[in-house]
């Protein structure tokens, strides 16, 4: 699958109808919502876990240094916890642009902390698209993230933004906080 997947994306309709739709954020989407949004609220989503596979040849590293960035994986029994928002179905254009390096829009069931749920969005970049990194130790990754730069800054400021918002959500991920610690000691 080609690295940008934005006319792949336009092709999701289900929601076009919607006035509103929920869209699940794990990653940046966590902290730097830079679209117009009805609503915030805690979510989570059961079967992936948050794992730092992808690569950013467009926002966090270049196409001869790509960064790393969070995607999903299929974990069965696993719960990723991280940000809904509610939007117009108009902010899809955006978002398709900003997800544009490997990530497609996929329905998804989400979890608000008061236990209700509704059906929404997640972009997921799996493992068939142009840009996936795939698995790697967390020194590696570490490593990797600490030299990437991008367009929208160092690789190293997304890992370490994305660990304090989820502290600050009050939710542990293993995975993050690993690599986050290494980052630090390097």
């Amino acid at each position: 699958m080609s690295l940008n997947t934005i006319e792949i994306n336009r092709l999701m309709n289900r929601f076009d109808s919607h006035a509103s739709v929920w869209l699940f954020g794990y990653g940046s989407l966590i902290f730097k919502a830079d679209f117009p949004f009805l609503e915030r609220r805690p979510a989570s989503i059961r079967g992936w876990s948050r794992r730092f596979y992808q690569g950013s040849h467009d926002h966090r590293g270049t196409q001869e240094a790509p960064g790393r960035v969070a995607t999903l994986v299929p974990d069965e029994g696993a719960i990723c916890h991280g940000m809904a928002y509610l939007v117009t179905p108009e902010e899809f254009a955006h978002l398709d642009h900003r997800e544009k390096n490997g990530y497609l829009r996929l329905a998804t069931d989400m979890t608000f902390e008061d236990g209700t749920t509704a059906e929404g969005i997640v972009y997921i970049a799996t493992s068939d698209n142009a840009a996936y990194l795939g698995e790697a130790s967390d020194d590696a990754i570490a490593r990797q993230i600490a030299s990437a730069r991008g367009p929208s800054g160092p690789n190293s400021e997304y890992l370490l933004q994305l660990a304090r918002a989820l502290r600050e959500l009050g939710k542990h991920d293993a995975h993050v906080e690993a690599i986050a610690q290494r980052l630090q000691s390097l």
